[in-house]
């Protein structure tokens, strides 16, 4: 097909008009030869990051989506291109990241041939993980399926969608008349709770003898920790972080934060078993991951739940769950609390045993707490989260990421979106030393870009959780756990970045507080005590 030479619009600068209109100003991707005819077209007013592998280039637009609030643009090469990214994609779609994720396609002569490139069935590969999937059946619907794409990825629940289009549809000429309505039209879904549920809330409250509220991703806002923290000292109600929590959505030195719930059903239930009345806002019921067997809840406790996701509170395990965006529900149930219980004294932490390189988990997170910033972003990608907990302070919210699905691969490209996201926030990725090798590359990135992202990598030399696993699981200690021989500081500077190995907790301490503010990309090598 012929490209458009006159003044009439074509379908590339239809795409980047509605992109536009949504406030689009970055493109995150790793494009091929069928997505160059869109590249072809990219204005200067919208910025490409390249990321040297997609699944790093989903990470980044991840992490940029959740330091921003806006929908994260993925550009990925068609077929083999998006495969290599749906790794990633698990983290984004179970964290409910916004993202449109444009691939590109054969040209529309070639597709029914299933010529190389071919992404078959393009609409089918990512169906189980997004909202919603499309493919143009007219290159003119390039924009009205890309305007859809954007406010349902926008839309309460948040998620990822996908959009395929074909090589040859960018030169074709637009539809002028929808156009005109494209850049104008919005849409808005953050449904809240009835008032009668949110009475139900207070009933159930106002009869409970022991409370307890557990908070999880979805809450973690302004609006969400000012809200749990008012609710929470209404009367002394104690808190605790749904498991396997991609974000922090509670002031971890506050006197009422528990810590975070275990990951085994019979040891939720075991956490609980002292409270008649479960209250869960933001957090799916539950996420389980340790096969630990037992009761789904404890006998004669009660659950209800708020979550904007209507697929999550379906396959709750137990509960009442409510639909409506629970940061809402959170502050109008806070704001029919009258009582008090005074002050809460803020939760002290023993200082964990200092001893020599190899270092102990627990002393490398005090060392990091005491140097990083209390505006300070972390991305944590390490298996050591567990004794993360007690240890790092987060006095605000959006502080800490974690991969949703628990997916390697995510921390360090995301950690990048995160920082061009948020620029007036200081960002630490402290990763595993088998994390790392999953996107190395995005040190490149990284480099390339001059992203302020302080790498703080532990390495000893094994895969750690597998390590605990094999251990509960009654595996054998075998060579398929043991990572040993990486040079992680040479392959940083072979990226461009500069790093260094640390051989104390002070010099660990003293580079991540350089970190507030660095200008450009730092890496430090920790050596970290083995699991074995």
């Amino acid at each position: 097909m012929a490209e458009v030479h006159n003044d009439q619009m074509t379908v590339a600068a239809a795409f980047y008009e509605v992109l536009r209109a949504h406030g689009v100003t970055r493109i995150f991707g790793n494009p091929g030869s069928n997505e160059l005819t869109m590249l072809k077209h990219l204005p200067d007013d919208i910025e490409y990051v390249l990321a040297l592998q997609e699944g790093g280039a989903i990470a980044m637009a991840d992490g940029y989506a959740q330091a921003t609030g806006t929908v994260g643009v993925v550009n990925l090469h068609s077929s083999s291109g998006a495969g290599n990214a749906m790794g990633n994609l698990t983290n984004s779609a179970a964290g409910h990241a916004p993202l449109l994720i444009v691939a590109g396609q054969q040209s529309r002569r070639y597709v029914p041939y299933n010529a190389m490139l071919t992404n078959v069935g393009a609409t089918k590969l990512y169906d189980p993980l997004v909202k919603w999937t499309g493919e143009p059946l007219r290159p003119e619907d390039v924009a009205v399926l890309t305007s859809r794409a954007l406010m349902f990825a926008g839309a309460a629940p948040t998620g990822p969608v996908f959009l395929s289009v074909p090589l040859d549809d960018w030169a074709r000429p637009a539809d002028a008349m929808t156009q005109e309505h494209l850049v104008r039209r919005g849409t808005t879904a953050h449904p809240v709770l009835a008032d009668r549920d949110v009475e139900s809330l207070v009933e159930a409250l106002a009869s409970a003898a022991d409370p307890v509220l557990v908070v999880g991703p979805g809450v973690d806002s302004v609006g969400g920790w000012e809200a749990g923290v008012r609710l929470a000292e209404s009367r002394g109600i104690p808190v605790w972080v749904a498991p396997s929590p991609s974000r922090a959505p509670f002031p971890t030195r506050h006197g009422l934060f528990e810590g975070v719930l275990p990951t085994g059903l019979g040891a939720v239930a075991d956490a609980l078993s002292a409270h008649d009345l479960v209250l869960t806002f933001g957090a799916a019921v539950f996420r389980y991951h340790q096969f630990v067997d037992g009761s789904l809840l404890p006998e004669r406790t009660r659950l209800i739940g708020v979550t904007s996701d209507p697929d999550e509170a379906a396959r709750a395990a137990a509960g009442t769950l409510l639909v409506g965006d629970p940061v809402d529900a959170l502050e109008r149930l806070a704001s029919r609390q009258s009582r008090s219980a005074g002050p809460v004294p803020a939760r002290l932490v023993e200082a964990a045993p200092v001893s020599g390189a190899p270092f102990a988990a627990e002393a490398i997170l005090d060392a990091v707490d005491r140097g990083k910033s209390e505006s300070a972003i972390v991305v944590l990608e390490w298996t050591s989260a567990d004794a993360l907990w007690p240890r790092l302070t987060f006095t605000q919210p959006g502080s800490y990421h974690f991969p949703a699905s628990g997916g390697l691969g995510w921390g360090m490209p995301a950690a990048l979106g995160m920082a061009l996201g948020s620029p007036d926030r200081p960002v630490l990725a402290l990763i595993g030393d088998g994390a790392m090798q999953y996107t190395p590359a995005a040190l490149w990135t990284a480099a390339r870009y001059s992203i302020p992202v302080t790498f703080v990598v532990c390495q000893n030399e094994e895969y750690g959780a597998l390590q605990r696993f094999a251990r509960v699981m009654e595996v054998p200690d075998a060579d398929y756990l043991d990572i040993s021989g990486l040079d992680i500081a040479s392959i940083a500077r072979g990226y461009g970045v500069d790093s260094r190995s640390i051989e104390s907790l002070d010099e660990l301490e003293s580079f991540v507080r350089a970190g507030t503010s660095a200008e450009g990309p730092r890496l430090a090598v920790v050596p970290q005590r083995s699991a074995r």
